[in-house]
């Protein structure tokens, strides 16, 4: 357990690591691409290892150094894999693996935590098995574990549920352009959490893939296309930089994130202009972007495209005069942890009013007090509920250690927000 020190705090600017969810892609573009690729500024993190892990059981080989990993493409080839592929609780990991298995070579088993294993992904599985590929759940309750079969798909139509997760789409839109005739995808539901599309896609272009599109409902990739080798850079994390963001509006600091722009793929990014319209400054600079807090306001704002950042809005707008409404956030209920549930009960905790009404999440702002706070296993939980420390005594982070799945060395870059 971690107590949050409430002491005095300084204007500073901060780095955090790279993209996780850029990470998870670019790992999987390269390992499908043409020869050696070169990622740099790339996330060293549980989530991300699982995804580098699960590829080297492709038969994808690697060298990773501190400045860089070194992905060996295979063209598409892959390997059998006699050994169930794990990947712990990362929900990335598992969706865009599936998909990818589903061009691979005989049967592959990708399993998970006990909490994965309750995480639904039969939207995905029913995509697939609209292709041709024998992909089920093993228990039978559309949940991992999984099995797929894969082979050499000759490409089709499919009809695609996004309704609880944007990156079912990702992972037919990474496959696609390997099967033989291309992919044409029709959304039939959603997708949540568009600007994580956005990112596939910008991605895709980068590895030199074409992709035509309309909206968020139809997309056609040609077949036998392959991603080009090559050196890329994962940019900075603007998940991660909104726990520093909210630090500053709490506190009325300034506090720059290096290295994040306006012009992000990153939907997270435009979480600025939320804290903007609750009363905070926003400075754009050419290496980073700064938040200065101020008197903050209560706000009604649709989170459906930055879902993983509903936590740390909450935890911030507990601190807000009047009552904050986020909205279309149903589908937090299926994250890492039902995070509805769990900001709910751990704002309560500390004498704030929250609730779940239908699709949104309302809390009252007010004059929150110190608690020992359960996370959950959830990293967002930890990170979020943290920044709550540097206003009020008495916040306690149990098992703090989870911030490891995403943002191993949070407590570092957290403790030097501290004046010396």
């Amino acid at each position: 357990m971690l107590k949050i020190k409430m002491e005095k705090i300084h204007d500073t600017a901060v780095t955090v690591p790279g993209s996780k969810s850029y990470t998870h892609r670019i790992f999987i573009a390269a390992a499908l691409s043409n020869g050696l690729c070169r990622i740099e500024n790339f996330l060293d993190s549980d989530d991300t290892n699982y995804t580098l892990s699960a590829l080297n059981q492709f038969g994808v080989s690697f060298d990773k150094a501190l400045d860089g990993v070194i992905i060996n493409g295979r063209d598409g080839e892959m390997d059998a894999s006699e050994n169930p592929i794990y990947l712990g609780n990362s929900g990335t990991s598992m969706r865009l693996l599936t998909a990818y298995a589903a061009i691979g070579n005989g049967r592959y088993l990708l399993s998970g935590s006990d909490r994965m294993h309750e995480r639904p992904i039969h939207h995905l599985l029913d995509g697939l098995n609209q292709l041709g590929v024998q992909a089920v759940s093993v228990n039978n309750n559309g949940c991992p574990p999984v099995a797929v079969i894969g082979t050499k798909l000759s490409g089709g139509t499919v009809n695609l549920n996004c309704s609880i997760s944007s990156q079912f789409l990702s992972g037919f839109l990474l496959i696609a352009p390997y099967t033989q005739n291309g992919l044409e995808i029709h959304v039939t539901q959603g997708p949540v959490s568009r600007p994580y599309i956005d990112m596939t896609l910008d991605i895709m272009s980068r590895f030199g893939v074409d992709v035509v599109r309309s909206g968020y409902d139809y997309f056609k990739i040609p077949g036998s296309q392959c991603y080009r080798s090559g050196r890329y850079v994962v940019e900075p994390d603007a998940s991660q930089a909104s726990y520093f963001w909210a630090a500053a509006a709490i506190t009325g600091h300034a506090i720059k994130v290096n290295g994040i722009s306006r012009q992000s793929s990153q939907g997270d990014v435009r979480f600025v202009d939320v804290l903007s319209e609750m009363g905070c400054q926003v400075i754009h600079e050419t290496d980073g972007i700064t938040v200065v807090g101020g008197s903050l306001s209560a706000i009604e704002v649709d989170m459906a495209d930055m879902p993983d950042l509903v936590p740390t809005l909450a935890v911030i707008a507990a601190f807000a005069e009047g009552i904050t409404v986020i909205k279309n956030v149903s589908h937090l209920k299926v994250k890492e942890s039902d995070r509805l549930s769990a900001v709910i009960n751990e704002l309560t905790k500390m004498g704030i009013s929250a609730k779940s009404e239908s699709n949104n999440l309302i809390i009252t702002g007010g004059n929150p007090h110190g608690a020992v706070i359960e996370t959950y296993d959830d990293h967002r939980i930890a990170m979020s509920f943290a920044v709550a420390g540097l206003r009020v005594p008495g916040i306690e982070i149990k098992n703090e250690h989870c911030v490891e799945k995403s943002f191993p060395e949070y407590w570092k870059v957290f403790d030097g927000l501290y004046v010396r």
